[in-house]
């Protein structure tokens, strides 16, 4: 039922209480309410995802910055972006940011995971340890093997086009060093080659799809309600300490109390769950107080340590060859382009917004691969604005592991006003040597002879800027956001006072309250991070259960 066109809400008592159902959430309400003795309720600020938009591929353009289906939240303005400010989409919808993101399946690499496991103190988040958990939902379109899994519910597919431009950047990225590699999910994701997308016959396939529908949707003992604003978690004090008994809903007709006699699961996000923290009185004291809010638990961590992959997105027009540019921008371009997905599911509309990747050292003194591509057959000035009128290609590159942070504070006590997002990109001189390395790097696989036949010529940022500090002050203009928060509620050691949760999630001096998305992770994985929070969600489903068997 819709919360929203709901005036009597006939139960708010529930086993389980998850808040969000976007990436983690959709899962972990499938694997708790699989035991029909668990009663489970989703709750979803945003709506169905029964807007077209959001299965046709393509139809992210149409998806982020429309209030249907985006938080439209935006950055403060940005020093190390030399004071631009940028739109940070945020998906507001059943599937949440799986149903507006870029569809790219990326892991990490198993370094990231090992290091994970050295910062809370347990081995459980070894990579070795994690695989498991990444190959229960699997669908690979190869089938199963020592490092897929097939015949769960996350399907993962070859894309469905080719471009030739983007064939002779890969063959230039292997004349300047880089192997070629066909799956970048195998625990080093050195190498270039076409991302792996979360795609079904050509249609994007989020986590409402696969973890809810039909499943979830036929069990009794499961309840979905949208359009339900959680104001503040409800948290008493008793003999034992304080714990999270449940949430203050917003149905947009009436306020609700709903109840957890179990746990209290916070999946909003990396945005949203430090917010809705911070509103209930947890998180830093001086902020709290700041807002005339009262402390329900001093936990200084909380909405800060966010990290973010910063694209920096070079543009070369090139001739000789087709690019969506020429091909999107005349009449009988897009009439073929509609023809081939309607009758093939294939081409422009079936795009990734990314289409070819590559993961490689910004320096050969870098110890692992730290930068992504992501390289794509068309060229505009940002999102959201047209194509260029000339054939061009675009090479975004990000630093994988920036040293960067940044912070989400609430603005107010109001659950409507959006928080303060302020990412600090490119603020530690580490980040700005890598935005110029990268810079360079990227120019030196385009020289390369498997481009030369289209005469590709840098359009931008311009060949005239060459020192460091002239690149990186350029990243700083043109770089925008892979739209990949994390690490707002990161988990750490018992000891480290800004660690927000222990090793298994669990919210410190809050008995009965997870968070479960991508905040949780204490640094930042090496590529897309949606579906490492998918694996987060499966361990902490198992955790759960266990501990109800306890």
């Amino acid at each position: 039922m819709r919360a929203e066109e709901t005036h009597h809400v006939s139960e708010a008592t529930f086993d389980y209480v998850i808040i969000g159902a976007g990436t983690a959430g959709c899962l972990l309400a499938n694997r708790l309410s699989r035991d029909p003795r668990n009663r489970v309720l989703l709750l979803e600020a945003g709506r169905r995802d029964d807007y077209h938009w959001i299965h046709i591929p393509v139809g992210y353009l149409y998806c982020i910055g429309n209030p249907r289906t985006d938080w439209l939240y935006r950055t403060e303005p940005d020093a190390g972006l030399n004071g631009r400010e940028l739109r940070y989409p945020r998906g507001k919808t059943l599937g949440g940011c799986s149903s507006i993101n870029g569809m790219i399946y990326m892991r990490g690499q198993a370094r990231d995971y090992d290091q994970w496991a050295q910062l809370t103190g347990d081995d459980t988040w070894r990579w070795d340890q994690c695989l498991p958990a990444f190959k229960q939902h699997e669908d690979h379109h190869k089938g199963a093997d020592d490092l897929h899994g097939a015949g769960g519910e996350w399907r993962i597919e070859r894309q469905r086009l080719r471009w030739d431009i983007l064939d002779a950047f890969a063959q230039a990225a292997q004349q300047a060093g880089i192997p070629a590699t066909d799956d970048f999910n195998r625990g080093s994701n050195e190498g270039v080659g076409y991302f792996e997308v979360n795609q079904k016959d050509g249609w994007r396939w989020n986590t409402a799809k696969a973890f809810l529908r039909p499943t979830c949707y036929g069990r009794p003992n499961f309840e979905l309600w949208t359009g339900a604003h959680v104001q503040r978690l409800l948290v008493e004090e008793g003999e034992q300490g304080k714990r999270c008994t449940g949430a203050l809903v917003w149905t947009g007709r009436q306020q609700v109390e709903v109840r957890a006699t179990r746990q209290v699961l916070l999946c909003a996000g990396s945005i949203g769950s430090p917010q809705i923290l911070q509103l209930s009185g947890i998180g830093a004291a001086g902020l709290l107080r700041q807002h005339g809010i009262p402390v329900v638990h001093d936990l200084p961590g909380v909405g800060e340590n966010l990290q973010d992959h910063l694209q920096i997105r070079a543009v070369f027009k090139v001739e000789g060859v087709q690019t969506l540019n020429t091909l999107a921008n005349s009449l009988a371009g897009k009439a073929r382009i509609g023809l081939q997905y309607l009758f093939t599911r294939s081409g422009p509309m079936s795009m990734a917004p990314s289409q070819l990747g590559a993961f490689t050292r910004s320096t050969p003194q870098q110890p692992w691969p730290n930068v992504e591509y992501h390289v794509q057959p068309l060229s505009l000035d940002a999102f959201g604005e047209p194509l260029h009128p000339f054939p061009a290609f675009t090479a975004s590159v990000c630093n994988l592991n920036p040293t960067s942070r940044g912070t989400v504070r609430i603005r107010s006590p109001r659950f409507e006003d959006a928080p303060a997002i302020a990412p600090n990109y490119l603020s530690t001189p580490e980040d700005r040597q890598v935005a110029a390395d990268s810079l360079r790097l990227t120019r030196r696989i385009v020289a390369q002879p498997a481009l030369a036949r289209y005469r590709p010529q840098e359009w931008k940022p311009g060949v005239q800027y060459q020192s460091d500090e002239e690149l990186a002050r350029l990243a700083g203009d043109i770089a925008t956001t892979i739209f990949h928060p994390v690490g707002t509620t990161r988990m750490g050691r018992d000891e480290d006072p800004m660690a927000v949760l222990d090793s298994r999630l669990r919210v410190r001096g809050i008995a009965g309250l997870r968070v479960v998305d991508a905040g949780a992770m204490p640094t930042i994985t090496s590529g897309n991070t949606n579906s490492p929070t998918l694996m987060l969600a499966e361990k902490a489903a198992t955790w759960v259960l266990e501990e109800a068997r306890a």
